[in-house]
């Protein structure tokens, strides 16, 4: 499995959610966490507690209610069935401009079910406790059932990005139904959900630390003699680094064993390198020779990791390994050498 200090999740969930830099986050940074479920319940909780003073994002909810007086607009059919069953209420259906809607019952939830595990330390579980008091006229939603494409954001709601971000990491990451039909968090992130984070992670580094190159997760078109591509998959690459007029195709690989074993030896993974040689010699079309691929897989405790340096086709073809569990500071220099080497931004 690879191997990731639980504190630089943190770092990566700061470049991928980048409202995490802001200046009410520091000292989240400044904490040591022993699990990622005390981690993502402190961010939660500075998080809500920020929105609080922003005040809570309200919206129009329609209701349909039996009332002693009119509002709004009056249900006929539901209204007789009231008189013939000598009921004096009229039922009404009306809008109401309520906090009571998707985005916050997602925090809430997100929250409370936080607040039900063991690896939350007391003193988070008390500041999400005194955030959740003022989600009382919240109700609680179907963490099963959240349709998040049905979340539209505007700039009414755009400070819930982040917030609504985390929650679906923590909900579609982390949550487990037991076979007793309860719900619980997982220890660990599924590999598939920390891989888009790795491969987030590294994109927005880049764009921030090495302003030197250009840093994108461009569509790469296929060079075909003919029009008909209907049936090909679309090739879009995590990373592409350009400057200077070369190119480096980074394709961010998050997995449990980086290589493969075969009759004893040890190999990377085929579809890996068909994928990355594709990529480069559809984007690099005129074999320029100036576009390169780059494999970088996060280090496993694996006793061999990936490492290669070849030529294929007039195109250099790598793989590296980028080791998570050690200081933000070194793996920060780790990505900069990779940026370093292929552009050799240190000699311009």
């Amino acid at each position: 499995m690879a191997s990731i200090i639980v504190k630089n999740i943190y770092y990566m969930l700061t470049y991928a959610f980048q409202v995490l830099h802001q200046s009410h986050y520091d000292e989240i940074a400044a904490e040591t966490f022993d699990t990622v479920q005390d981690l993502l319940a402190a961010i939660l909780a500075k998080g809500i507690a920020q929105q609080l003073k922003q005040g809570l994002y309200r919206e129009y909810i329609s209701k349909e209610e039996s009332l002693t007086a009119m509002r709004g607009k009056l249900l006929i059919d539901d209204t007789v069935k009231n008189k013939i069953q000598h009921r004096r209420a009229l039922v009404c259906g009306f809008d109401e401009f309520s906090a009571n809607n998707p985005f916050n019952q997602v925090l809430k939830t997100t929250a409370i079910l936080l607040l039900q595990q063991k690896d939350v330390r007391d003193e988070t579980k008390a500041s999400l406790k005194k955030e959740l008091l003022l989600f009382s006229g919240i109700d609680t939603i179907d963490p099963f059932r959240i349709r998040w494409d049905m979340l539209r954001f505007d700039r009414n709601n755009q400070s819930y990005k982040m917030l609504l971000g985390i929650c679906r990491f923590v909900l579609e990451g982390l949550l487990l139904m037991t076979e007793k039909g309860e719900i619980r968090l997982a220890q660990f992130f599924d590999e598939q959900r920390m891989s888009r984070l790795f491969e987030k992670f590294i994109l927005e580094f880049y764009r921030k630390e090495v302003p030197q190159v250009q840093a994108r997760a461009s569509k790469i078109e296929w060079q075909l003699d003919g029009d008909s591509s209907a049936m090909l998959p679309s090739m879009q690459s995590d990373v592409t680094l350009t400057c200077s007029g070369k190119t480096l195709i980074i394709d961010a690989k998050y997995y449990s064993h980086a290589t493969q074993v075969r009759y004893g030896k040890h190999t990377l993974h085929s579809n890996n390198i068909y994928q990355i040689f594709a990529y480069v010699k559809n984007q690099d079309a005129d074999n320029t020779g100036k576009v390169a691929g780059l494999l970088l897989y996060a280090k496993t405790d694996e006793e061999v990791s990936p490492d290669m340096d070849v030529v294929m086709s007039g195109n250099r073809i790598g793989a590296r390994t980028l080791d998570m569990n050690c200081e933000f500071s070194q793996i920060s220099i780790q990505l900069k050498m990779i940026a370093n080497e292929f552009f050799q931004l240190e000699h311009e």
